[in-house]
């Protein structure tokens, strides 16, 4: 796994009903301000950098970097070639999403950089924002509402890898944080066989 995932429920006999019980006690109310955020984000040209060596080492690293200065709880991620799904829950009175991507993209160009994993000069415009060939300006954002809610976002996010063909089952992915709620019984290790309901028609940013 890359990323660290945040805390979770308590272990039960029926993994998804006991994460399904959590997460209509824990998301019963949005807060106005802090809350639960989904996000969509993309490389520049969808060039699939990101779980190659280099990239999982800068992404680590501009990860970590930013939750020391500026935390939340990871609540699921999966990193693709050329994007990345996750969710985050972000601490109550603080909805300053944009400065942790802005944090998160600035380390990881620049290490990205210095390891030679740039190529080319980026357009003038980009030039003028002290942007690289890395990322995508903008990024999907998409604040969650309540547990169905939720729930239709975990899945989404751990179904990825299968839905774009990366890999034949959502175990198969190493990348994710699925691994990572199954080592604590929240779901079953077989989850995913088939496309998950409600996820078909969602709409991600993609």
């Amino acid at each position: 796994m890359i990323l660290k995932v945040g805390p979770g429920p308590p272990y039960g006999t029926s993994p998804r009903a006991t994460w399904y019980r959590f997460l209509m006690s824990r998301y019963r109310r949005v807060r106005l301000e802090g809350g639960v955020f989904f996000f969509t984000v993309v490389t520049y040209r969808r060039r699939p950098i990101l779980t190659t060596d280099l990239g999982v080492k800068c992404l680590r690293k501009a990860w970590r970097d930013t939750t020391q200065t500026m935390p939340f709880d990871v609540e699921a991620v999966c990193v693709l070639p050329d994007h990345i799904h996750t969710i985050w829950s972000l601490p109550e009175g603080d909805d300053d999403y944009p400065a942790r991507w802005r944090k998160i993209k600035g380390v990881f160009s620049r290490e990205y950089r210095a390891g030679c994993g740039s190529r080319g000069d980026p357009a003038s415009s980009r030039k003028r924002k002290r942007e690289v060939d890395v990322w995508q300006r903008r990024y999907w954002e998409h604040r969650i509402r309540d547990a169905d809610d939720f729930q239709r976002h975990v899945d989404y996010t751990h179904f990825n890898p299968v839905k774009h063909g990366h890999a034949t089952s959502v175990a198969g992915w190493p990348w994710s944080s699925f691994h990572n709620h199954v080592e604590k019984g929240w779901i079953e290790p077989d989850w995913g066989t088939i496309e998950p309901e409600g996820t078909t028609n969602l709409e991600a940013g993609e």
